[in-house]
This record gives structure tokens, sequence and C-alpha cells, in this order.
């Protein structure tokens, strides 16, 4: 439940972010009537989202044990690439990305209604992507039960508050920083599930090395324990660990983690650099 909390956190507050930022704009610049072809790309993004996740729910269900293996770990990989993608993109582009979806706009409404719809389907619906096939994963990793849909579900609620509170000027939250920590989380929640991706793709025979364990803790952390259980739900933690498996989940947090975590090159003004030269 933690884990897909937080993933529903991190993924919510941006699409919510994304729609406060063209309603804002809008408001301010006395175009409400816009408003109506905003929420339909919104609503367009999330249907598209909620079908792609039970389409690859139907679509798992319809293999055989052997393919649903190789299907489930495929995802898994894919969508930690999608995930990790994100995590510097934000980190990139957080400080500009209102200017660019405002310009986008002013576009689209130039352009008609159609493009208004389109727009902001497109601005919402990358995130509702990379969210539907994060939490597919991730909750196919924790098992048949509703605890990954309820924490998900309570992480996009608490998103869709804190956007609004945010939208209002109640609430003022450091986005850089708050961005930084859950990216730093989403590392390790990410890495979890690459490694049970790999887990799936050695039991369908794709990857060797099924029965070299790296380590065999599971007297020590009981896979029903507490502990266990939060340790498997927030980071997909297995007491019985392969030896792929923990070289995958070294090597991608210790990559990622360590280029997430190095410091950003401030960029110099063009003025400044030609007053330099």
């Amino acid at each position: 439940m933690l884990g897909n909390f937080l993933i529903g956190l991190r993924e919510g507050l941006e699409a919510s972010l994304v729609v406060s930022i063209l309603i804002a704009f809008l408001v301010r610049t006395d175009r409400r009537s816009a408003l109506p072809k905003v929420w339909i790309g919104v609503a367009v993004a999330v249907a598209i989202s909620v079908g792609v996740t039970f389409a690859l729910a139907l679509t798992q269900q319809a293999l055989t044990f052997t393919a649903q293996e190789t299907f489930g770990g495929s995802l898994s990989i894919i969508a930690v690439g999608f995930v990790t993608w994100m995590i510097f993109w934000m980190r990139r582009t957080a400080r500009s990305i209102s200017g660019e979806l405002r310009g986008r706009l002013e576009d689209a409404i130039r352009m008609g209604s159609a493009a208004v719809v389109l727009m902001a389907a497109l601005a919402v619906g990358r995130e509702g992507l990379e969210t539907a096939l994060f939490f597919f994963t991730a909750a196919q990793a924790a098992g048949q039960t509703t605890e990954p849909l309820v924490g998900f579900l309570l992480g996009i609620a608490v998103a869709v508050l804190l956007a609004y509170f945010i939208y209002r000027g109640a609430v003022k939250i450091n986005m850089g920083r708050f961005f930084s920590v859950t990216g730093v989380l989403l590392v390790f929640v990410a890495a979890g599930i690459l490694a049970y991706g790999v887990h799936d793709l050695q039991e369908a025979s794709v990857l060797p090395g099924l029965n070299a364990l790296a380590f065999d803790v599971s007297a020590a952390v009981p896979p029903d324990s507490w502990y266990g259980v939060l340790l498997k739900g927030v980071f997909n933690f297995s007491p019985q660990t392969t030896s792929v498996q923990a070289a995958v989940w070294v090597v991608y947090v210790a990559v990622v983690l360590g280029l997430f975590l190095r410091p950003q090159r401030a960029v110099r003004p063009a003025a400044s650099v030609a007053a330099a030269s």
C-alpha cells in the first residue's frame, strides 16, 4: 500500500499541477470559455489511462504461466524505464514547465477547440500512461490483494487535494524539494520493481540463475511478518533474492541515484557568456 501510495501521490500531483496550471492561465487571461475543452481533454486522458490498465490486466489473464511471467517481467522493465525518465525529466524541467504549458495552450487556443482538447489530453495523458503502467507492475509485484489499489487511490486523492490548495494559495510547497525527496524514494521503488521483473523473466526461463540465490533471509525476515510485508510493499524486497536480482538492484540504485543526486549545472545566460568572451 505504501509503495503504491507514493506512486499515486507523485504521479497524481504532477498531473494535477499540469491541470491547475492550464486552468489558472485561462482564468487569469479571462478565457473561461475554453475551460470545458480542457476538462474534456483531461477526461479523455483519464479514460485512456484506466483503459490501458484494464487492457494490461485482461491481456495477462489470457496468457499461459510462462507467457504471463514473460509479459509481466517485460512490462516491469519498461515501466522502470518510463519512471526513470520521468524522474529526471521533472528534475530538469520543474522550473520551466509552467511557461511551456502556457505557451502550448496559447497556441492551441489560436488553432481552435479541438486543439485545446488534444493539448490538454496529451499534457495529462503522458503522466496518466506512465502512472497506469507503473501502477500495474507495482500492483502485480505486491500480489493479488486490494491494498495496492487502495494505496494508489489514496495517493491520487491526496495529490488532487494538495494541487487544489496550491491553486487556491492555501498551501505552499517547495516543489523542487518535494520532487527531489519523492524522486529518491521512487528510485528505490523502481529498483524493487526492476528486480521483481528480472525474477519473472527468470521464472519464464528467459534469464538464467533462478536457483542461484544471493541470500536467503527468510528466517530473519519472514514474508508474513509485518516488517516483511512492509519491505515487500514499499521496496519489493524478497527474502529469497537471486544473484541476478541483487546485481540488477545494486547497479540500478548506484547509477540512477548517483546521477539523480548529482548537482545540476547552472545555465549561464547568453548575455553573460557573450560578455565573458
